[in-house]
């Protein structure tokens, strides 16, 4: 128990100090130690989570890297051409699309897993993962093409175009505002609403079995603790409410500012940061961007085994330097010494 602890404390150290780092390193061992297969996973789930956790890494390296650090310290880098910036965004809006609708996914697979029998076989395989994860970030990047070509330069330098932003003339095209509200629609509304939906659903099954199981091997709770179908059902539903509220909780603020943008006339990407929607906003964005890491540390609290995998892989580096010197010394020493 305290092995776990120490784990846990060296990642919540790194969020603190350099959240960013930490961001970045939390899906690395994330994809590294979930690829092993040695976390008592089934191969259906695994493939879920590393997908999940190369999206989220790859929403770091574009939105959090490429984007918001280079915008801060490297102000006049390449990266700011205009037709690099335009397609920095693109990559950004789809990264958090594949995400999102993974996680979608991810609930929808433990749900027909754990609600419907007869279609487990057949939906919860690692072909069938694998497809929808393909299809996911296929349409994910597809979609989001159209972000590219709604930005224009915002300076011209020696004839070339320099940053980024939103064409003014788009605001009164139909064909653009249609897009737009299905674009917002599709991410975050629908998956919020289906995220909701299938776990009461998933959640109230899994009570109901369990209680009808209680029943027919006794009135006694006690025997929770020993029925092996129990245990793991408690930790499915641990480990799905665990990644599905995260989401919830952290996408509710951005949920919300999309609501007020809909019915009380806010206009996007305020600047007048005295204004509460703005602050809203640029809150809800922040939160955004750390459901990106939260896997892990989910990981890392419901699986035993990956914390047993990820306390060896941080210990690793010490015990290989540990070898290193332990063979050195038992090396023979030459005569002449």
């Amino acid at each position: 128990m305290k092995r776990h602890f120490a784990t846990l404390y060296v990642i919540c150290y790194f969020s603190a100090h350099s959240p960013n780092l930490a961001k970045y390193l939390c899906n690395l061992m994330a994809i590294v130690i979930l690829s092993r297969g040695n976390c008592g996973l089934s191969k259906c789930i695994t493939r879920y989570m590393v997908a999940m956790a190369v999206a989220d890494l790859l929403v770091i390296i574009f939105d959090v890297v490429l984007y918001e650090i280079n915008d801060m310290h490297f102000p006049l880098s390449f990266l700011h051409y205009t037709p690099v910036c335009s397609l920095i965004i693109a990559l950004v809006f789809a990264d958090i699309d594949c995400s999102v609708w993974l996680t979608v996914a991810f609930t929808f697979d433990r749900y027909i897993a754990i609600c419907c029998q007869k279609l487990r076989a057949k939906y919860c395989a690692e072909r069938t993962a694998a497809i929808i994860i393909v299809i996911v970030f296929g349409v994910s990047f597809v979609q989001n093409i159209p972000i590219y070509f709604e930005n224009e330069h915002l300076l011209i330098i020696d004839n070339v175009p320099w940053f980024c932003k939103v064409k003014s003339s788009l605001s009164s095209l139909p064909i653009w505002i249609a897009y737009f509200f299905f674009d917002i629609t599709l991410t975050p509304f629908v998956p919020f609403l289906l995220i909701v939906l299938l776990n009461a659903l998933t959640t109230r099954h899994i009570l109901q079995a369990s209680r009808i199981r209680r029943g027919l091997r006794g009135d006694g709770k006690s025997e929770d603790c020993t029925d092996p179908e129990i245990v793991n059902r408690r930790k499915s539903i641990i480990l799905l409410l665990s990644i599905s509220s995260c989401f919830i909780l952290l996408w509710m603020v951005t949920f919300v500012h999309y609501i007020c943008t809909q019915f009380a006339g806010v206009e996007f990407m305020l600047t007048d940061y005295n204004d509460p929607f703005a602050i809203m906003e640029h809150t809800g964005y922040m939160l955004q961007c750390l459901n990106s890491c939260t896997n892990t540390f989910i990981y890392a609290v419901a699986q035993a085994k990956f914390r047993e995998s990820l306390t060896n892989t941080l210990k690793y580096p010490f015990t290989f330097v540990n070898r290193l010197v332990l063979t050195s010394d038992q090396r023979p020493r030459s005569v002449f010494q």
